[in-house]
């Protein structure tokens, strides 16, 4: 009656916060393992949950095969469970090359704590170790901004395999010691994490030749293999048509008034179209009419002279900048790479979008004759081109809405309510 009833040890005792520690790998970085066929081992100071891996979103591997990235390899790695102990070994098995292996953070012991922090093992099992450096950003094209936590393949040719790393939270990364050669760099957006370029998942790609060091910089789009059509219409004003399309088009292909007709209906009268703008260049033009506009009123309201109408002057279409991607200026290998990697230069991140014209999905179609209320018309589209040079025609309807008429209802004022007793009570 009087017994413990836990059969477990009392309580008691600071509670576990450290996460678990990494103690060993085998082989160790930088070791030449000849004819090797056994396992990477990973010891920790403590046993790790099996399944969870602290909230880590990089590959949808589950368990702990998300936390470890071994490259290069083709096909699946096997990544095994020993309480304190993971190992690791590709399905194909080992080649006569270079590995490198990330130990991603992520590790959580029994008590839910999780590791911060990783390491990179990088072990030869013949190949002399090089001493090469492929650095840079990856970007987000059409959506001009950084790509968080990208993954990026670096494929020495002719092989097909290549080394992976993931880019930081500022879209930075760096594959350090490699071999001097040719080299095929990808950065993917990996959005279901299988570590694959998928078809509709945003990448690019860039050939460079490695001797000592380099950067390049990663402009990503989704790479459609379908033709881009219109997909919707509608007018902004009486002469103005804005066109959407179900993909981004080329900024740098050619697209002007031969590729584009307004037809009237039901007799599918030509309607003549006078200019074809990118979206961007339209904001920007009526952007800055508008401001001109309220600049002349406000010195006509300090003058007293009303202001002269002001009709927005559209400039010409810029020129297509250029589509090479030359690589920024190798930066000096820093001599301590345990240092944490510095915030992201907001201006250089700027400096290499500017160097490409930005894609949009939209076009503005500025027509010659005023477009008819409660009328129906058809835009007909003719070679558009996408990111990836397919062409595509379509046509696209749209309706102009009736003008909404004005209120001229006059209401009679209302006279004060009498609430009084003798108002509610007349005298008979």
């Amino acid at each position: 009656m009087v017994a413990c009833a836990s059969q477990g040890p009392p309580p008691g005792g600071p509670p576990d916060t450290k996460p678990p520690h990494l103690v060993q790998v085998k082989p160790e970085s930088g070791a030449v393992v000849q004819n090797f066929s056994g396992d990477v081992e990973i010891q920790f100071d403590e046993t790790v949950d099996e399944m969870a891996t602290g909230g880590s979103s990089r590959s949808s591997a589950g368990g702990l095969a998300g936390q470890v990235l071994l490259s290069p390899v083709s096909g699946p790695v096997h990544v095994d469970w020993h309480r304190s102990r993971v190992t690791v070994k590709p399905k194909e098995g080992w080649k006569k090359r270079v590995y490198r292996m990330e130990i991603l953070p992520g590790f959580v012991d029994l008590r839910r704590n999780r590791t911060d922090s990783g390491k990179t093992v990088l072990f030869s099992t013949g190949p002399a170790i090089g001493h090469a450096r492929i650095g840079g950003i990856a970007l987000k094209w059409i959506e001009q901004s950084i790509l968080l936590h990208a993954l990026i393949e670096a494929v020495p040719l002719p092989d097909s395999a290549g080394y992976m790393t993931y880019a930081d939270s500022g879209g930075q990364f760096d594959l350090e010691n490699l071999a001097p050669g040719r080299y095929i760099v990808y950065a993917l957006q990996d959005e279901n994490g299988d570590r694959r370029r998928g078809l509709r998942e945003a990448y690019d790609s860039v050939a460079v030749t490695l001797d000592s060091s380099t950067n390049v910089a990663l402009y990503t789009f989704p790479h459609d293999t379908n033709p881009p059509r219109p997909r919707g219409a509608a007018s902004i004003d009486s002469l103005t048509i804005r066109v959407e399309f179900s993909q981004a088009l080329d900024p740098t292909a050619s697209f002007d008034t031969a590729h584009v007709h307004v037809l009237e209906l039901p007799d599918s009268t030509p309607v003549p179209v006078t200019r074809v703008l990118t979206e961007r260049v339209y904001d920007s033009v009526t952007a800055a009419a508008a401001r001109v506009k309220d600049s002349v009123a406000a010195a006509a309201r300090d003058t007293g002279v009303p202001p002269p109408r002001i009709h927005p002057t559209v400039p010409p279409t810029p020129l297509p900048g250029p589509t090479a991607r030359p690589p920024a200026r190798p930066s000096a290998r820093p001599a301590d790479t345990t240092h944490t990697r510095p915030p992201v230069d907001t201006a250089l991140v700027r400096q290499l979008l500017a160097r490409r014209p930005i894609p949009s999905d939209k076009i503005v179609v500025q027509v010659g004759r005023a477009l008819k209320p409660a009328t129906r018309y058809v835009v007909r589209v003719q070679d558009a081109t996408n990111l990836i040079n397919k062409k595509g025609d379509g046509d696209i309807g749209f309706s102009v809405p009736k003008p909404t008429a004005a209120d001229t209802t006059h209401h009679a004022p209302r006279t004060p309510t009498d609430t009084s007793h003798a108002a509610r009570h007349p005298p008979r």
